[in-house]
């Protein structure tokens, strides 16, 4: 049994964990922006295959008190690196984070782990030095409140790069909090959904892979796959389980719309590599089916009409940064308030990092939720009707 740490969105631990349960792994607990879980040799691959709204997957191999350098050099020396690391492997200690710990220079932190884990790398090989030729590993340090963790990347680049965004276009939502956002709207397929300021597609898209239940990660490599530890065979078999599990039988609609056509035909080529990932891997068990494309128009939000009589509307809209003109964007959301009308009946969710939206928009929410993801703060405002 491994232990292994997810990243989210600060905010979305509740989502991520109920994902994790869901692929049939206990819970470990968590902290902001991190889920801990138990899982076996499978969850390695499985989990950066089939979360949606984690960001990364580490694999934790150390956990210990550290209340000197002397007890973290020796934690991390410990840990049998030459099981998880090739020779040639070049080890890179990305990032250290320390917390109401007697170690507090992350600088410092960073050098003696990097140190340790050379050495004894070393000692083990009878090597002078390590050549790092080979791939890039990284490994990631927590040290929280004089306990340290010590996580070995199992993803490689972020797990938002599901490998379909041809274009992202300005200030895109990431993949992750496009799903994160889906659950917290408790989105079902059979629900009509809407994005009238679409821009890349990515809510649409996400929305689609959800609807089909396609795994998001697909369409790409994850750094496992460069280490010793890494099962092919058992990958493949979980690829083709997973492919199994693809929907091919279900009815959706789920539409987008942008005022510029730039942004939709973009929307367009993002859901068509989507989908072709998708229709490959039904291919890789030779299924031939077709996933369905969303579909995008050119609308501004004013001229749109509800096309059922109940459904989401669930968007990104533009904001002070991305249009440079925060009185732009209040009025922008001033405006908005006609989908309030024209969408009567119909769920609405918008994520921003603009404080005023609520105001603008003149309706009271339902919730508000706050996320983070990376260094962006937003509030996602939910209206159920």
């Amino acid at each position: 049994m491994n232990t292994l740490v997810a990243l989210c969105a600060v905010g979305a631990e509740r989502i991520l964990g109920n994902e994790i349960k869901h692929l049939g792994y206990k819970l470990n607990g968590n902290a902001p922006g991190r889920v801990s879980f138990f899982g076996d040799d499978d969850a390695l691959f499985k989990a950066n295959l089939c979360l949606r709204t984690a960001d990364r997957v580490y694999l934790q191999l150390a956990e210990y008190d550290a209340l000197d350098f002397d007890a973290l050099y020796d934690g991390t020396y410990a840990v049998n690196w030459q099981d998880f690391l090739r020779k040639d492997s070049r080890v890179i200690v990305d990032k250290v984070r320390s917390y109401k710990s007697k170690l507090n220079s992350e600088h410092s932190i960073q050098g003696i782990v990097h140190k340790a884990i050379y050495s004894k790398l070393g000692d083990v090989w009878h090597m002078a030095s390590m050549p790092e030729t080979g791939e890039e590993s990284n490994v990631r340090v927590y040290v929280d409140e004089n306990k340290v963790l010590v996580l070995l990347d199992l993803s490689g680049l972020p797990l938002h790069k599901r490998g379909y965004r041809v274009d992202g276009g300005i200030a895109p939502l990431r993949e992750t909090l496009a799903a994160t956002l889906l659950q917290e709207m408790m989105w079902r397929r059979k629900t009509p959904l809407h994005d009238p300021f679409c821009g890349s597609g990515t809510i649409a898209i996400e929305a689609t892979l959800y609807a089909f239940n396609v795994a998001p990660g697909f369409g790409r490599r994850f750094a496992l796959e460069n280490l010793p530890i890494y099962n092919e065979k058992r990958a493949q078999e979980i690829k083709a389980e997973e492919a199994a599990k693809i929907r091919t039988d279900v009815e959706v609609r789920i539409t987008g719309s942008d005022i510029d056509n730039s942004a939709v035909e973009r929307a367009k080529k993002n859901a068509e590599y989507a989908c072709v990932m998708a229709g490959r891997a039904l291919k890789s068990i030779d299924i031939s089916a077709h996933i369905p494309r969303p579909d995008f128009i050119q609308s501004d939000f004013a001229d749109l009409a509800a096309p059922y009589d109940s459904g989401l509307l669930l968007c990104n809209p533009p904001y002070g940064e991305r249009l440079g003109d925060e009185e732009q964007a209040r009025e922008l959301y001033k405006n908005m308030s006609s989908l309030w009308t024209d969408f009567e009946g119909w769920d609405i969710g918008v994520i921003t990092s603009n404080p005023d939206f609520q105001e603008s928009f003149g309706h009271k929410t339902s919730a508000i939720k706050k996320l983070k993801a990376g260094n962006l703060d937003t509030s996602f405002y939910i209206y159920k009707r």
